[in-house]
């Protein structure tokens, strides 16, 4: 028996850990724990644990069609996994390797006491295309730049998707009976791990709904990515940033899509279509490989003369941004359709992110963390990146970078068609005025919506002194 681990791999389609486990016998019995340092810790999105039970419910589904066992528990993994594997007379536990900080030691951990009853680990890179240490530098060093790290992993072979398992041998009645002792639970609902969720997802869990999503984008809409991926009242961007995370599907089968559209492509402006998702994925890996290199980046600045920045960090004016509350439009609409769905357009995090740092001089820990409280594709990884590219303090060979509110509105959302949506009060007004944000006080007033809270340009001025403050210390 090996028993085999799931943790962001919530598929059996190309999960090249699953893989290695079933080429080793057919005895292969799936585990997943119900985590309480991660469903208790302050960071957690009700969202999040909506779609990791609705994908849970799928993976537990496509066990037991090919007949085999999955096995759920609501345990600290450290030390109930080698319990488990000891009272199960498991030969080993397998599973794929993650990069954040926690992960990293809780494996370490785990992996010292599987070794201390004899029962073997195997561990695997199953989330990355390329595996950190795979792509560095001429120097041998981890890259810090996105632009060289793209350059060197494009070009570098890609692993081919791998068979997913058919058929598995169960739990006898004796084993399942020691795995009940144990605790195993059969999946608790949302409410039932004290979570509220009432809203529909975007995207709802599992590798079905992930794979049927990913045909939709590559036929549909890949095409004009590059231009509709900006606008965020369109349909333009892949929505899988959620599958992605919990591994309902794997980039191995995501890299294969863009390959075989760039044989099909009819166009240069295809092709650079194509490339520019390729860049997307190539941004997450980079993010994932900076924060297994540089795991001081969950905790703060990477730029080392911003680690103590001088944020004024107003805790009403913070309020005012997380309930869409600014007076600025366009800030407020991606705020309330984050609060509202659990999920926000990317072009919309970078100007709520830009709005946060560098308008209301608040620390970017508090803008990345609420993130993680509301997104229920919360990635550490990829938002601790995002967030600190927006508040300059990040891996960027161009750090001071400043968005204006109304700008971005009038390039990006031209009709307010956004806007409207998500500012249901104000949109009986003129499209101008929703765009710019010169709203009076007196028709603000009337349709019951606020007053700026800050005056950008004023705000962009004295952001500019403090950071510039700090560049020369």
């Amino acid at each position: 028996m090996i028993i085999f681990w799931h943790r962001k791999d919530l598929r059996i389609t190309d999960n090249i850990g699953l893989n290695y486990a079933r080429q080793k016998t057919d005895k292969v019995i799936g585990l997943f724990c119900l985590d309480p340092a991660i469903l208790t810790s302050d960071d957690i999105s009700p969202s999040r644990v909506l779609y990791l039970l609705q994908s849970l419910q799928e993976l537990i589904s496509n066990y037991e069609k090919i007949g085999g066992t999955f096995l759920i528990f609501q345990q600290f993994p450290a030390p109930f996994i080698p319990v488990l594997a000891e009272k199960l007379q498991a030969e080993a536990v397998y599973w794929n390797l993650d990069v954040e900080p926690y992960s990293k030691k809780r494996d370490e951990e785990i992996e010292h006491l599987l070794a201390k009853k004899s029962i073997k680990t195997e561990t695997f890179w199953d989330q990355l295309l390329h595996s950190p240490g795979e792509v560095f530098t001429q120097g041998n060093k981890p890259y810090t730049v996105y632009s060289p790290f793209w350059r060197n992993w494009s070009v570098k072979e890609k692993t081919a998707p791998v068979t997913a398992p058919q058929t598995l041998q169960k739990l006898t009645d004796e084993e399942l009976k020691i795995a009940e002792e144990l605790g195993s639970i059969s999946l608790p609902s949302l409410e039932e791990l004290g979570f509220n969720w009432q809203e529909e997802l975007m995207l709802d869990g599992g590798e079905k709904c992930a794979q049927e999503r990913l045909d939709y984008f590559v036929n549909e809409l890949l095409i004009n990515y590059d231009e509709n991926r900006n606008y965020p009242a369109l349909d333009g961007t892949s929505l899988l940033s959620a599958p992605i995370k919990f591994g309902c599907i794997s980039p191995r089968i995501l890299w294969r899509y863009t390959v075989e559209s760039l044989d099909n492509c009819r166009s240069d402006e295809e092709k650079e279509n194509i490339i520019a998702w390729q860049k997307e994925l190539a941004w997450r890996e980079f993010y994932q490989h900076c924060l297994y290199f540089f795991p001081e980046l969950a905790e703060g600045a990477y730029r080392q003369q911003f680690k103590h920045f001088p944020w004024q960090n107003d805790e009403e004016k913070f309020k005012a941004w997380c309930e869409g509350k600014t007076g600025y439009p366009m800030v407020d609409a991606s705020m309330r359709q984050l609060n509202a769905t659990g999920w926000m357009h990317n072009r919309c995090r970078m100007i709520v992110a830009s709005f946060l740092t560098k308008d209301l001089i608040i620390d970017w820990r508090w803008g990345e963390k609420y993130f993680m409280q509301k997104l229920y594709d919360g990635d550490l990884s990829a938002n601790n990146g995002g967030w600190q590219w927006s508040a300059s303090t990040g891996m960027d060979p161009k750090p001071l970078r400043i968005f204006n509110p109304a700008s971005q509105a009038q390039k990006y959302d031209p009709e307010a068609e956004y806007i409207r949506k998500w500012l249901p009060e104000i949109a009986s007004l003129d499209t101008s005025a929703l765009l710019t944000g010169k709203i009076t006080p007196m028709e603000a007033h009337s349709c019951g919506y606020v007053t700026p809270i800050v005056d950008h340009k004023q705000q962009q001025g004295l952001f500019k002194a403090l950071y510039n403050q700090q560049k020369n210390n």
